[in-house]
């Protein structure tokens, strides 16, 4: 006879559970919101602006829909202004969504995969949405640099570390509720 190994019920599920191949799939992408103003129109045709100055901000938000469906919204404003400031050209913002479906992936990297890697997907539909609409409203697409999502996710953790410090700080801890003595 020779010796083999074993295998009891538990660590033969253990070891199929560890084969589990990840699943990450867009479901279906979407414009959730889409406006553009263009509120000095015609004035702001009829004379040379200038390069225009624009702001754009980016956020992210992610909602798990159910066990393995998640929502991710990318949110694009621009606001653009004359090169002098005071006019304002036009304000584009964007709401573009994405489900996904999302399976056997640790507790730890859904988060980053949520907030990285799902709007990387998404972030080329909604460049393209936000530059036709500018085209649209009578000024030159706007051409959105590529997003560092990376860095985005980074700053966000950070901001959210800093937050539960200064809580701490404060003695603002909310696992505790407020303080009860007999006066």
């Amino acid at each position: 006879m020779t010796d083999t190994p074993e295998t009891t019920g538990q660590d033969a599920g253990a070891a199929a559970g560890e084969q589990q191949n990840v699943e990450f799939a867009v479901v279906s992408q979407y414009v959730r919101d889409l406006s553009f103003e263009n509120p000095n129109a015609p004035q702001s045709f009829m004379t040379d602006q200038g390069k225009p100055q624009i702001d754009i901000k980016v956020d992210l938000n992610a909602r798990r829909g159910s066990d393995t469906n998640f929502e991710v919204i990318l949110k694009i404003r621009a606001d653009a202004r004359s090169e002098d400031s005071k006019t304002a050209l036009f304000v584009a913002e964007l709401e573009y969504g994405g489900l996904f479906h999302i399976k056997n992936v640790p507790n730890e990297s859904l988060q980053p995969v949520l907030l990285i890697e799902a709007p990387r997907l998404l972030f080329p539909y909604a460049r393209r949405i936000l530059a036709d609409a500018t085209r649209d409203g009578g000024f030159p697409p706007l051409q959105l640099d590529p997003i560092d999502f990376v860095a985005l996710y980074r700053a966000r953790v950070q901001a959210q570390q800093q937050q539960a410090e200064a809580d701490a700080a404060k003695g603002d801890d909310p696992l505790s509720g407020p303080a009860q003595g007999n006066a």
